[in-house]
């Protein structure tokens, strides 16, 4: 059997792109269609990166009402929401420089998988990654614990030469419980003080620092 290779994951909302206008816009397309007024858009900010089922939940305090929400969010999120969305400065640089090191490279977000093969391909960033992995419809794989889980045993990655880079506590945290270690981001919707609390081991404060952090926790 060879050698697992060395591999690094990202996340994608706030770590390869800037969805803000997507997903705030989506959320108070949901919460309009569910009879309630939706508040401004930085106000949503805060729901940029856990799974949106758990958002609704939150937010409504039962799972019907949750997940009649999740169904208004999906369906205009799966038309227009998805494309109202940016690429992160300087990122496609660092894909360039990760995959001119060897690296392996994974797509691992808690969105919908077909809406995240929708936005990788849609910005031209297939070519650098070997898969991309999401959620399922049913809410299967969108604990990112549960996520990192799957695509260590999927792709027969090892985990202490894998890395997870994300921009959320639920990146650092999902990634600790499968014993990988985690890179968090400073351009997404997390902050330094999260990140590290939550036990990343590198902060990076932008997309060209990513070089090195990644040959200092896989090589």
């Amino acid at each position: 059997m060879p050698e697992p290779t060395h591999a690094v994951l990202f996340d994608l909302d706030g770590t390869l792109t800037d969805p803000f206008v997507g997903i705030t816009g989506t959320l108070q397309h949901a919460i309009r269609e569910m009879g309630h007024e939706p508040p401004p858009a930085d106000d949503l900010r805060r729901y940029i990166g856990p799974p949106i089922h758990k958002t609704f939940l939150a937010m409504f305090g039962d799972e019907v009402l949750a997940t009649k929400a999740l169904g208004h969010y999906r369906q205009r999120y799966g038309e227009v929401g998805k494309f109202e969305n940016e690429l992160i400065p300087g990122i496609v640089e660092a894909l360039e420089t990760a995959a001119g090191q060897g690296q392996t490279m994974f797509v691992a977000t808690s969105k919908l998988k077909s809406h995240a093969i929708d936005i990788i391909d849609h910005f031209g960033l297939t070519p650098f990654f070997r898969h991309v992995h999401g959620s399922e419809a049913d809410g299967t794989r969108a604990d990112k614990g549960e996520l990192i889980a799957y695509i260590l045993q999927t792709e027969g990655l090892d985990p202490a030469r894998t890395v997870m880079i994300g921009d959320r506590l639920h990146d650092v945290v999902g990634a600790a419980k499968n014993g990988v270690p985690a890179i968090g981001v400073l351009w997404g919707f997390g902050d330094r003080t999260e990140l590290e609390e939550a036990g990343a081991a590198r902060v990076a404060s932008q997309p060209a620092e990513l070089k090195a952090m990644i040959a200092e926790l896989v090589g």
